[in-house]
Protein backbone atom coordinates (compact mmCIF):
# COMPACT_ATOMS: atom_id res chain seq x y z
CA UNK A 1 0.00 0.00 0.00
CA UNK A 2 1.38 3.42 -0.99
CA UNK A 3 0.64 6.12 1.56
CA UNK A 4 1.43 9.80 1.94
CA UNK A 5 2.20 11.01 5.46
CA UNK A 6 3.40 14.48 4.46
CA UNK A 7 0.09 16.38 4.30
CA UNK A 8 -0.20 19.33 6.66
CA UNK A 9 -3.43 20.90 5.32
CA UNK A 10 -5.35 17.66 4.88
CA UNK A 11 -6.31 14.93 7.37
CA UNK A 12 -8.51 11.86 7.05
CA UNK A 13 -9.96 12.04 10.54
CA UNK A 14 -12.06 8.87 10.45
CA UNK A 15 -13.79 6.46 8.09
CA UNK A 16 -16.40 3.70 8.33
CA UNK A 17 -20.08 2.93 7.83
CA UNK A 18 -19.65 3.88 4.17
CA UNK A 19 -18.41 7.39 4.91
CA UNK A 20 -15.25 9.39 5.54
CA UNK A 21 -14.58 12.43 7.71
CA UNK A 22 -11.93 14.84 6.48
CA UNK A 23 -10.29 18.13 7.38
CA UNK A 24 -9.42 20.30 4.40
CA UNK A 25 -7.31 23.09 5.87
CA UNK A 26 -9.67 23.25 8.85
CA UNK A 27 -12.93 22.79 6.92
CA UNK A 28 -14.52 19.52 8.09
CA UNK A 29 -16.37 17.56 5.40
CA UNK A 30 -18.31 14.31 5.72
CA UNK A 31 -18.68 12.37 2.48
CA UNK A 32 -19.72 8.90 1.27
CA UNK A 33 -16.96 6.39 0.52
CA UNK A 34 -17.96 2.88 -0.61
CA UNK A 35 -14.57 1.44 0.45
CA UNK A 36 -15.19 2.28 4.13
CA UNK A 37 -17.22 -0.89 4.76
CA UNK A 38 -16.22 -1.48 8.39
CA UNK A 39 -18.26 -0.27 11.40
CA UNK A 40 -17.25 2.90 13.21
CA UNK A 41 -18.50 4.70 16.29
CA UNK A 42 -19.97 7.93 14.93
CA UNK A 43 -18.93 9.99 17.94
CA UNK A 44 -18.64 13.72 18.44
CA UNK A 45 -16.13 14.17 15.59
CA UNK A 46 -18.78 13.06 13.10
CA UNK A 47 -21.40 15.47 14.46
CA UNK A 48 -19.30 18.64 14.37
CA UNK A 49 -18.91 19.05 10.62
CA UNK A 50 -19.04 22.02 8.28
CA UNK A 51 -20.41 20.16 5.28
CA UNK A 52 -22.23 16.82 4.92
CA UNK A 53 -22.82 15.22 1.51
CA UNK A 54 -25.97 13.08 1.49
CA UNK A 55 -26.23 10.45 -1.20
CA UNK A 56 -29.64 10.18 -2.85
CA UNK A 57 -31.37 6.83 -3.41
CA UNK A 58 -32.05 8.04 -6.95
CA UNK A 59 -28.38 8.72 -7.70
CA UNK A 60 -26.23 11.74 -7.04
CA UNK A 61 -26.81 13.67 -3.85
CA UNK A 62 -26.56 17.06 -2.19
CA UNK A 63 -24.56 19.01 0.39
CA UNK A 64 -25.80 20.29 3.72
CA UNK A 65 -23.64 23.09 5.13
CA UNK A 66 -23.92 23.82 8.83
CA UNK A 67 -21.98 27.05 8.75
CA UNK A 68 -21.12 29.59 6.10
CA UNK A 69 -18.06 28.46 4.17
CA UNK A 70 -16.46 29.98 1.10
CA UNK A 71 -17.33 28.63 -2.33
CA UNK A 72 -13.70 27.58 -2.51
CA UNK A 73 -10.55 27.73 -0.41
CA UNK A 74 -7.01 26.37 -0.74
CA UNK A 75 -4.86 23.58 0.62
CA UNK A 76 -1.10 23.32 0.23
CA UNK A 77 1.18 20.34 -0.21
CA UNK A 78 4.84 21.22 0.08
CA UNK A 79 5.32 24.08 -2.40
CA UNK A 80 2.05 23.44 -4.25
CA UNK A 81 -1.31 25.14 -3.60
CA UNK A 82 -4.65 23.85 -4.84
CA UNK A 83 -8.17 25.18 -5.00
CA UNK A 84 -10.72 23.09 -3.08
CA UNK A 85 -14.46 23.37 -3.64
CA UNK A 86 -17.31 20.96 -2.77
CA UNK A 87 -18.92 19.91 -6.05
CA UNK A 88 -22.42 18.62 -6.64
CA UNK A 89 -20.98 15.13 -7.33
CA UNK A 90 -19.35 14.95 -3.82
CA UNK A 91 -15.76 15.57 -4.97
CA UNK A 92 -13.62 18.53 -3.88
CA UNK A 93 -11.35 18.88 -6.93
CA UNK A 94 -8.39 17.10 -5.36
CA UNK A 95 -7.48 13.51 -4.48
CA UNK A 96 -5.03 13.81 -1.56
CA UNK A 97 -3.95 10.17 -1.78
CA UNK A 98 -2.22 11.05 -5.06
CA UNK A 99 0.46 12.98 -3.17
CA UNK A 100 2.45 9.74 -2.91
CA UNK A 101 2.60 9.64 -6.71
CA UNK A 102 3.43 13.35 -6.95
CA UNK A 103 6.44 12.63 -4.73
CA UNK A 104 7.53 9.79 -7.01
CA UNK A 105 7.33 11.97 -10.13
CA UNK A 106 9.07 14.91 -8.47
CA UNK A 107 11.98 12.70 -7.39
CA UNK A 108 12.32 11.12 -10.84
CA UNK A 109 12.29 14.47 -12.65
CA UNK A 110 14.73 16.12 -10.26
CA UNK A 111 17.07 13.16 -10.49
CA UNK A 112 16.98 12.80 -14.26
CA UNK A 113 19.77 15.27 -14.98
CA UNK A 114 18.21 16.18 -18.33
CA UNK A 115 15.15 18.04 -19.68
CA UNK A 116 11.99 16.01 -19.17
CA UNK A 117 8.80 16.56 -21.15
CA UNK A 118 5.62 15.24 -19.51
CA UNK A 119 2.21 14.25 -20.88
CA UNK A 120 -0.64 14.15 -18.33
CA UNK A 121 -3.78 12.43 -19.67
CA UNK A 122 -7.22 12.59 -18.01
CA UNK A 123 -5.45 15.31 -16.07
CA UNK A 124 -8.46 16.59 -14.06
CA UNK A 125 -7.53 19.67 -11.99
CA UNK A 126 -3.82 19.17 -12.47
CA UNK A 127 -2.31 17.80 -9.27
CA UNK A 128 0.23 15.76 -11.24
CA UNK A 129 0.69 18.59 -13.74
CA UNK A 130 1.70 21.04 -11.03
CA UNK A 131 3.92 18.49 -9.27
CA UNK A 132 5.84 17.75 -12.48
CA UNK A 133 6.14 21.40 -13.47
CA UNK A 134 7.34 22.44 -10.02
CA UNK A 135 9.98 19.68 -10.15
CA UNK A 136 11.55 21.27 -13.22
CA UNK A 137 9.92 19.53 -16.18
CA UNK A 138 10.78 21.51 -19.29
CA UNK A 139 7.17 21.18 -20.50
CA UNK A 140 3.96 19.60 -19.22
CA UNK A 141 1.09 18.94 -21.60
CA UNK A 142 -2.19 18.69 -19.68
CA UNK A 143 -5.08 16.98 -21.51
CA UNK A 144 -8.64 16.53 -20.26
CA UNK A 145 -12.01 16.28 -21.99
CA UNK A 146 -13.69 18.66 -19.53
CA UNK A 147 -13.29 22.37 -20.22
CA UNK A 148 -14.33 23.12 -16.62
CA UNK A 149 -11.61 20.88 -15.16
CA UNK A 150 -8.99 22.45 -17.40
CA UNK A 151 -10.06 25.90 -16.21
CA UNK A 152 -9.73 24.68 -12.61
CA UNK A 153 -6.23 23.36 -13.41
CA UNK A 154 -5.24 26.78 -14.72
CA UNK A 155 -6.30 28.27 -11.38
CA UNK A 156 -4.11 25.71 -9.60
CA UNK A 157 -1.21 26.74 -11.82
CA UNK A 158 -1.62 30.34 -10.72
CA UNK A 159 -2.07 29.41 -7.05
CA UNK A 160 1.12 27.34 -7.15
CA UNK A 161 3.12 30.16 -8.75
CA UNK A 162 3.77 28.22 -11.95
CA UNK A 163 2.26 30.64 -14.49
CA UNK A 164 5.67 31.35 -16.01
CA UNK A 165 6.42 27.66 -16.51
CA UNK A 166 5.73 25.87 -19.78
CA UNK A 167 2.36 24.17 -19.27
CA UNK A 168 0.04 23.55 -22.22
CA UNK A 169 -3.65 22.99 -21.44
CA UNK A 170 -5.67 21.06 -24.01
CA UNK A 171 -9.37 20.11 -24.02
CA UNK A 172 -9.54 16.92 -26.07
CA UNK A 173 -10.29 13.22 -26.14
CA UNK A 174 -7.12 11.61 -24.79
CA UNK A 175 -6.80 8.74 -27.27
CA UNK A 176 -7.41 11.02 -30.25
CA UNK A 177 -4.84 13.48 -28.92
CA UNK A 178 -2.21 10.75 -28.50
CA UNK A 179 -2.79 9.47 -32.04
CA UNK A 180 -2.44 12.98 -33.46
CA UNK A 181 0.79 13.49 -31.50
CA UNK A 182 2.14 10.28 -33.04
CA UNK A 183 1.34 11.56 -36.54
CA UNK A 184 3.02 14.86 -35.71
CA UNK A 185 6.12 13.07 -34.43
CA UNK A 186 5.93 14.63 -30.95
CA UNK A 187 7.64 12.69 -28.15
CA UNK A 188 7.44 12.66 -24.35
CA UNK A 189 9.88 11.47 -21.72
CA UNK A 190 7.17 10.49 -19.25
CA UNK A 191 3.43 9.89 -19.31
CA UNK A 192 0.97 9.90 -16.42
CA UNK A 193 -2.73 9.08 -16.73
CA UNK A 194 -5.77 8.79 -14.50
CA UNK A 195 -8.37 7.16 -16.75
CA UNK A 196 -11.97 7.04 -15.50
CA UNK A 197 -14.12 3.93 -15.41
CA UNK A 198 -16.41 5.52 -17.96
CA UNK A 199 -16.41 8.86 -19.68
CA UNK A 200 -17.10 10.87 -22.78
CA UNK A 201 -14.81 13.09 -24.80
CA UNK A 202 -15.71 16.65 -25.82
CA UNK A 203 -17.34 15.35 -29.01
CA UNK A 204 -19.16 12.43 -27.40
CA UNK A 205 -16.33 9.89 -27.69
CA UNK A 206 -17.02 6.97 -25.35
CA UNK A 207 -14.32 5.77 -22.95
CA UNK A 208 -14.59 2.47 -21.05
CA UNK A 209 -11.64 1.51 -18.88
CA UNK A 210 -11.69 -2.23 -19.55
CA UNK A 211 -12.23 -1.78 -23.30
CA UNK A 212 -9.89 1.11 -24.09
CA UNK A 213 -6.97 1.15 -21.65
CA UNK A 214 -4.74 -1.34 -23.44
CA UNK A 215 -5.17 0.41 -26.79
CA UNK A 216 -4.36 3.77 -25.20
CA UNK A 217 -1.14 2.46 -23.64
CA UNK A 218 -0.09 0.90 -26.94
CA UNK A 219 -0.70 4.22 -28.67
CA UNK A 220 1.27 6.04 -25.97
CA UNK A 221 4.34 3.90 -26.62
CA UNK A 222 4.61 5.49 -30.07
CA UNK A 223 5.03 8.94 -28.51
CA UNK A 224 7.56 8.00 -25.84
CA UNK A 225 11.09 9.25 -26.39
CA UNK A 226 14.03 6.89 -26.96
CA UNK A 227 14.92 7.15 -23.26
CA UNK A 228 11.64 7.44 -21.35
CA UNK A 229 11.80 8.12 -17.62
CA UNK A 230 8.52 6.77 -16.25
CA UNK A 231 4.96 5.77 -17.11
CA UNK A 232 2.33 5.97 -14.37
CA UNK A 233 -1.30 4.85 -14.36
CA UNK A 234 -3.81 5.66 -11.61
CA UNK A 235 -7.17 3.90 -11.52
CA UNK A 236 -10.28 3.97 -9.38
CA UNK A 237 -12.28 1.45 -11.40
CA UNK A 238 -14.06 -1.02 -9.12
CA UNK A 239 -13.06 -4.64 -9.64
CA UNK A 240 -9.73 -3.89 -11.34
CA UNK A 241 -6.71 -5.21 -9.44
CA UNK A 242 -3.32 -3.53 -9.32
CA UNK A 243 -2.02 -6.77 -10.82
CA UNK A 244 -3.90 -5.91 -14.00
CA UNK A 245 -1.92 -2.66 -14.30
CA UNK A 246 1.30 -4.54 -13.53
CA UNK A 247 0.60 -7.10 -16.26
CA UNK A 248 -0.32 -4.46 -18.85
CA UNK A 249 2.82 -2.40 -18.22
CA UNK A 250 4.99 -5.54 -18.05
CA UNK A 251 3.78 -6.80 -21.43
CA UNK A 252 3.87 -3.46 -23.24
CA UNK A 253 6.67 -1.21 -22.00
CA UNK A 254 9.25 -3.70 -20.70
CA UNK A 255 9.80 -5.59 -24.00
CA UNK A 256 10.40 -2.30 -25.80
CA UNK A 257 12.17 -0.15 -23.20
CA UNK A 258 13.39 -2.53 -20.48
CA UNK A 259 13.03 -1.04 -17.02
CA UNK A 260 11.01 -2.25 -14.06
CA UNK A 261 7.34 -2.30 -13.14
CA UNK A 262 5.60 -2.15 -9.77
CA UNK A 263 1.93 -1.84 -8.84
CA UNK A 264 0.01 -1.48 -5.60
CA UNK A 265 -2.97 0.05 -3.87
CA UNK A 266 -2.97 3.73 -2.93
CA UNK A 267 -4.45 4.75 0.40
CA UNK A 268 -4.77 7.29 3.19
CA UNK A 269 -3.91 6.77 6.86
CA UNK A 270 -6.81 7.39 9.25
CA UNK A 271 -5.96 9.73 12.13
CA UNK A 272 -8.39 8.32 14.72
CA UNK A 273 -7.01 4.77 14.55
CA UNK A 274 -4.36 2.69 12.81
CA UNK A 275 -6.54 1.76 9.82
CA UNK A 276 -5.97 2.69 6.18
CA UNK A 277 -8.62 3.75 3.69
CA UNK A 278 -7.92 2.20 0.26
CA UNK A 279 -8.20 4.79 -2.51
CA UNK A 280 -7.63 3.06 -5.83
CA UNK A 281 -4.65 1.45 -7.49
CA UNK A 282 -1.52 2.54 -9.32
CA UNK A 283 0.96 0.95 -11.72
CA UNK A 284 4.38 2.43 -12.45
CA UNK A 285 7.00 1.65 -15.04
CA UNK A 286 10.39 3.32 -14.67
CA UNK A 287 13.67 3.13 -16.50
CA UNK A 288 16.74 1.47 -15.02
CA UNK A 289 18.78 4.66 -15.42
Amino acid sequence: MRLSYDWKDYKLIDAGNGEKLESWNGVILRRPDPQAMWPVNNGSDWKHVDGFYHRSDKGGGYWDFYKKIDDYWTVSYRNLTFKVSPTNFKHTGLFPEQAVNWDFMIDKIKGAGRPIKILNLFAYTGGATMACSSAGACEVVHVDASKGMVSWAKENMELSGLSNNRIRFIVDDCLKFVMREARRGNKYDAIVMDPPSYGRGPNGEVWKFEDNLYNLINACMDILSDKPLFFLINAYTTGISSTVLYNILKTTLVPRFGGVVDADEVGLPIVNNDLILPCGICGRWQSND
